[in-house]
């Protein structure tokens, strides 16, 4: 039997994706100073900056409910602040490094995935004066990116650790329908994330559990098979959720595409695969070993 060898170090940092989003907000250009960072055991870590002055925010550990972060990290929602100094909605544990940094009217926002702060993003100005509606719709747009991105990483995440569990039992300890329905996933999630190393990555774990699968197992390609068939990428995506017996209407949910998008892949991978109909592409792909 062949086994699934997983990296180990699929996922690219979070901290990456976080700053990404304060260079596209700082780029708009619409407050002086940015920074953030992510939230580890219900504590945020601050790492990133753009616009300061000084490294005094640098490596705060802010616990829940302190200061301005720890508050928008324990209620979940976008806090703002038009004097930090004298504000009586936060505590001031780290009055010392932010007004040593000059900051007055800051704005914080949470990046919330599964219900949880996962992050915070600041906006602040060093001035008296509040943030403004732009600013504000800005940092909160850039904070739903982030938190999709983190959700999608997530979900990889727990996919390869089903098939790390896969690999460990054996295949043959696992039910045939879960391991097409991780494929199947694998391909979707694949489409979603930004990164495309990352999605070529994910597309090649799901060519080699389709191999793994295949009777003999060896090394299983989108590209092509034995018979000389060459299916796209796409074309696979789709022929993996039709397998599961998704109609055409939830195949194009499940791959963020239109139905008629669909429609034109099955059709083109049908002519491919000489089928006259779903069930007949779906068996001969399997048989080629495109699908698991």
């Amino acid at each position: 039997m062949t086994h699934l060898v997983l990296p180990s170090l699929l996922r690219p940092r979070d901290g990456d994706a976080l700053r990404g989003e304060l260079r596209t907000i700082a780029a708009q250009g619409v407050v002086p100073v940015l920074f953030g960072g992510e939230v580890s055991d219900d504590t945020l870590h601050l790492s990133e900056f753009f616009g300061t002055r000084t490294n005094n925010l640098k490596g705060l550990a802010i616990p829940p409910l302190s200061g301005l972060g720890g508050r928008v990290v324990a209620q979940r929602r976008p806090v703002s602040v038009n004097d930090y100094s004298s504000s009586q909605t936060i505590t001031h544990h780290f009055d010392r490094p932010v007004l040593s940094e000059g900051l007055r009217s800051i704005l914080a926002v949470p990046v919330i995935v599964q219900g949880k702060s996962r992050a915070v993003l600041y906006a602040a100005i060093r001035e008296c004066a509040p943030i403004g509606d732009r600013t504000a719709d800005v940092v909160v747009a850039a904070s739903r990116r982030l938190g999709t991105e983190i959700a999608i990483r997530d979900e990889v995440d727990r996919r390869l650790q089903m098939l790390t569990t896969l690999d460990a039992q054996g295949v043959d300890g696992a039910t045939t329908e879960e391991l097409r329905d991780i494929h199947a996933q694998l391909r979707s999630v694949a489409q979603t994330v930004t990164d495309p190393s990352l999605q070529e990555q994910l597309r090649g774990l799901s060519q080699r559990l389709a191999a793994v699968v295949r009777p003999g197992g060896g090394d299983g390609a989108d590209a092509s098979d034995d018979a000389g068939i060459t299916l796209t990428p796409r074309e696979v995506d789709v022929l993996a959720h039709v397998a599961l017996g998704c109609t055409n209407a939830e195949v194009a949910q499940r791959l963020s595409v239109g139905a008629e998008t669909v429609k034109s892949y099955l059709r083109s991978a049908m002519n491919k695969l000489d089928a006259r109909s779903r069930h007949e592409a779906v068996v001969t792909a399997r048989r080629l070993g495109l699908l698991p």
